[in-house]
């Protein structure tokens, strides 16, 4: 069954000057799904996320949010800023105010984003459970360290219990203990029906976490699937297996074909498609030219390296 369309960008154009930022971009984000929204520095991440938010403008295009548009290059109108009451946005700037404490951050936040009256309280009251800043609902902002304030910074863009949340990368700069906590909080919130949009440049993260990866550059999507149906489209299904031995391999004996001997002569490395049937037969004639296999290691194709092949090496700033 088709999953429903919470979020769709259609032929998205937007020019600041002489710099083109989206030349047509596109994307979709289903009900209850987690997508990836990737691309180089410039690539037209942010102008999307923003036009998205209503920060800017398209020159041409359209953006649907839960079946209202709210964007097709003009100012949004009241129905469009109605439907944006349903989004959820998480910067990656950090929108706390210092001198206020935890709870007073989330009391603030709640009330901007229109939470009633009768029911901000508990909303708060989750909200530390959720994030585990209950033990420091007092305690001012100022003093918190790097991931308990991106922790706060998520709950203060959430606590309308927005459908749609917009994440602009959620970890950058916390522990390896605050990034485990901040994906649990964020898979709880998809558990309980929000779908969620997140730009990162943790694309080992991106892969293990998200459903579905688009990937943009120069203002184009170029790019959009699950991480198998990127790799089988840029890259091939086949396997990087690396097969070690010990004495090295004597001199003057066959490599097997399609794979490269590494210059120590203990380890063969090379590609195969067919797991089951390849490597046993590699095994074999290894064994047959006088290896003794110590190791075999298999890597699957990442989305590291798909990024890589789509948007090329060259550093960009």
């Amino acid at each position: 069954m088709a999953m429903e369309t919470v979020l769709s960008v259609a032929d998205a154009r937007k020019r600041f000057a002489a710099n083109t930022a989206l030349d047509g971009a596109a994307m979709s984000l289903r009900k209850g799904e987690w997508l990836a929204l990737l691309g180089p520095n410039g690539a037209g991440k942010t102008t999307l996320i923003r036009a998205v938010a209503g920060r800017v403008i398209l020159d041409g295009g359209t953006i649907d949010l839960l079946g209202q548009t709210i964007s097709n290059g003009q100012a949004s109108g009241a129905a469009a800023v109605e439907a944006r009451r349903n989004l959820g946005i998480v910067p990656q700037d950090l929108a706390l105010y210092p001198l206020l404490t935890a709870a007073e951050n989330m009391m603030a936040f709640g009330a901007l984003h229109g939470v009633p009256k009768a029911e901000l309280k508990d909303r708060v009251r989750w909200a530390l459970e959720w994030t585990g800043l209950n033990d420091r609902a007092k305690s001012l902002c100022k003093t918190f360290s790097g991931g308990m304030k991106r922790r706060l910074n998520i709950a203060c863009g959430i606590l309308h219990r927005p459908k749609v949340v917009l994440l602009d990368e959620p970890t950058v700069g916390v522990d390896p203990q605050s990034r485990e906590r901040i994906w649990a909080m964020l898979a709880q919130l998809r558990d309980e029906g929000a779908s969620l949009l997140l730009t990162t440049h943790q694309l080992d993260e991106a892969q293990q976490i998200c459903d579905r990866i688009t990937i943009i550059d120069r203002g184009k999507t170029i790019a959009d699937g699950t991480i198998d149906q990127l790799v089988a489209k840029t890259l091939g299904k086949g396997r990087r297996v690396t097969v070690s031995f010990e004495p090295p391999l004597p001199a003057g004996a066959a490599v097997p074909a399609g794979m490269t001997l590494n210059d120590d002569r203990r380890s063969v490395t090379g590609s195969i498609q067919d797991v089951a049937n390849e490597l046993p037969a590699l095994l074999a004639r290894l064994s047959t030219a006088g290896a003794k296999v110590e190791d075999v290691h298999l890597e699957r194709p990442t989305l590291h390296a798909v990024f890589i092949a789509l948007t090329g090496r060259e550093l960009r700033e």
